[in-house]
């Protein structure tokens, strides 16, 4: 297999030079990934994990899956952190800027003086990497990962697709998302034809525990719909966890459900804290989901981002506000006459 056409020869470059430091590394090469991973960060680490594993490379894969997605990785295979650098590390970041430490999860990257890799399709990354590839028209970057992989040599089987589909179809939503482009359905094209386990992945995903149900009834519950039903925000904090038996990674997916909202534009689910808060929005009809988020010191994608706010609900919910009317503002202004 050889990897996916792209018209970019910068892209291709870049590519190609991530995967030759990867390549030409001696020494073990540890693979992180951002905070609270989800299914493309989760798949990129194991997809390049194994790969790399084919080829005799010591790998130290660190980040920890939540509840619903660990049916993917196999006993012991991920480390859920790293305490101290092993000698002569190469550092491979995925889905993620190395240059943020506090969204870079599992590992203390600002006492790492060693050379980087990173893999990423975030408008935001400040692309500082010894060898990086950034592109944020890719939809997934597990989709990127395949290309380094194949740029490395290596020859895709069952066991590396199968995180790499998730990773695909986690960040198209599968195929439903307008950021899909006709290379998301190539790459989707040759991991199925490596053996990429679709059915396997969605009957696993598709899965809840029943504490989640009770817990949407609570988060159901905070529901407020703003500005006219274009925004749908709902709020999730400790005492509602206690009273389903829930978890926090159980609040997740709960942002994509409000999106489907008819007449909605944003989507915010607010993690409470107590000492601070985390949002996670989604957005579409030309808002923008990042504009919010980066408001708020936090960032992502156009059409889902997040950001953490250190301060208490009622001080963060007017930050919030203000954040959301300065962006539908900006919509209203823009919009075609």
């Amino acid at each position: 297999m050889t990897a996916v056409n792209d018209d970019s020869p910068t892209y291709s470059r870049d590519v190609r030079h991530v995967a030759r430091h990867l390549l030409a590394h001696p020494g073990p090469i540890v693979i992180l990934t951002h905070e609270n991973p989800d299914g493309d960060a989760v798949g990129s680490v194991l997809g390049l994990s194994r790969a790399l594993r084919s080829l005799g490379k010591t790998i130290l894969p660190v980040t920890a899956p939540p509840r619903y997605l660990r049916f993917l990785a196999q006993e012991g295979e991920l480390l859920p952190s790293l305490d101290a650098w092993p000698e002569g590390a190469l550092l491979a970041v995925l889905d993620v800027d190395n240059n943020d430490p506090v969204r870079v999860a599992g590992a203390d990257v600002a006492a790492f003086q060693g050379e980087v890799v990173n893999v990423d399709h975030h408008g935001t990354n400040a692309r500082r990497a010894t060898a990086g590839v950034v592109d944020p028209s890719k939809p997934a970057a597990a989709m990127m990962v395949t290309d380094v992989i194949l740029a490395m040599g290596v020859t895709l089987t069952e066991e590396i697709a199968t995180p790499l589909m998730l990773g695909l179809i986690t960040d198209t939503g599968s195929f439903r998302f307008e950021s899909v482009t006709p290379d998301a359905f190539d790459c989707a094209s040759q991991l199925r034809a490596a053996g990429a386990r679709l059915g396997w992945l969605n009957d696993n995903l598709a899965q809840n525990p029943h504490s989640y149900y009770l817990l949407m009834r609570e988060m159901l519950g905070s529901l407020e719909f703003l500005h006219g039903g274009q925004v749908v925000l709902a709020r999730v904090d400790a005492e509602m966890l206690e009273r389903a038996g829930a978890t926090w990674e159980e609040v997740e997916s709960y942002v994509s459900l409000l999106r489907n909202a008819e007449g909605s534009v944003l989507a915010v689910m607010v993690k409470d804290y107590g000492d601070r808060v985390k949002v996670s929005l989604r957005s579409r009809g030309g808002v923008s989901a990042q504009n919010v988020a980066v408001q708020l010191g936090g960032g992502g994608h156009v059409p889902a981002a997040g950001a953490t706010v250190s301060a208490p609900y009622a001080v963060a919910r007017p930050q919030l506000d203000a954040a959301i009317a300065e962006e539908l503002s900006r919509v209203s202004r823009t919009a075609p006459s």
